[in-house]
């Protein structure tokens, strides 16, 4: 990419004028203190929104015969179709979940 190559040339020319770090003289401390303080998000909007996906799923696949037939399956630990559709279907989401939340445990630091 063209920006690759530009930042390349810039950093080479910095590194030839400056021998080391340029001293900023409390500047940094000074924004950082001027800063506002981290609002904290509430959790009670990812409550309600994973209550509506629950409900919506629920109602949607209540009367499903392979959501049934899977169910009764797994339970009775026979591997139908059904019942590996639903493991599948649960694996997948785990992951995601698990993926979600590291995803914002690194976004939050």
């Amino acid at each position: 990419m063209k920006n690759d190559l530009d930042d390349d040339a810039i950093e080479r020319l910095l590194q030839q004028q400056f021998e080391g770090p340029v001293a900023d003289d409390g500047f940094c401390a000074r924004v950082m203190e001027q800063l506002p303080a981290r609002r904290r998000q509430s959790a009670w909007p990812v409550c309600l929104g994973l209550l509506a996906g629950m409900a919506t799923c629920w109602m949607l696949l209540a009367d499903s015969p392979l959501l049934r037939k899977g169910w009764a399956d797994w339970l009775a630990g026979a591997p139908s179709p059904s019942a590996i559709t639903l493991w599948l279907a649960s694996g997948v989401l785990a992951l995601l979940a698990l993926a979600w939340g590291l995803a914002e445990t690194r976004a939050g630091t």
